[in-house]
C-alpha cells in the first residue's frame, strides 16, 4: 500500500463550538474552516466595488460567492462581519470555480498599499 505524502481528513468532520461558528476540515487543509455566511464587499482597483456572500473562513483565507467576476491575483480589500464585529482585510483571489472564489489573506506590511 502506497503511503500518501499528506494526512487525509477524518471521515467525520471535526467540530469545535466557537460561539456560533463551527470548525470543520476539508481535504488536507493546513487550517480548519469555519462556516460563515455573511455579506461581503470587495474593493478592487480595476473593477470597483463587488458584492457577494461568504461560504467559509479559515486562518489563511475566505471563500465567497460573487455574481460579478473578480480579478485573480490582484490585491483586494475585503469587508465583512464576524460575530465579534466588522473586519477589513487585504486578500488576493487565488482561485475561481464558476461563481465561487477562494481569497488568500495577505499581510499589508511591506506591500506599500494605500488601503
Amino acid at each position: 500500500m502506497r503511503k500518501l505524502p499528506y494526512q487525509l481528513a477524518p471521515a467525520s468532520r471535526m467540530e469545535e463550538n466557537l460561539g456560533t461558528m463551527r470548525a470543520y476540515t476539508v481535504d488536507a487543509r493546513a487550517h480548519p474552516r469555519f462556516k460563515l455566511e455573511v455579506d461581503i464587499r470587495i474593493n478592487s482597483r480595476t473593477c470597483g466595488v463587488l458584492k457577494g456572500h461568504t461560504i467559509d473562513i479559515s486562518e489563511s483565507g475566505i471563500a465567497a460567492l460573487l455574481t460579478l467576476e473578480a480579478p485573480l491575483r490582484e490585491i483586494l480589500e475585503l469587508n465583512f462581519t464576524l460575530p465579534s464585529g466588522p473586519v477589513t482585510i487585504l486578500a488576493a483571489a487565488r482561485q475561481r470555480s464558476a461563481f465561487r472564489y477562494g481569497f488568500e489573506f495577505v499581510d499589508r506590511r511591506g506591500l506599500g498599499c494605500s488601503y
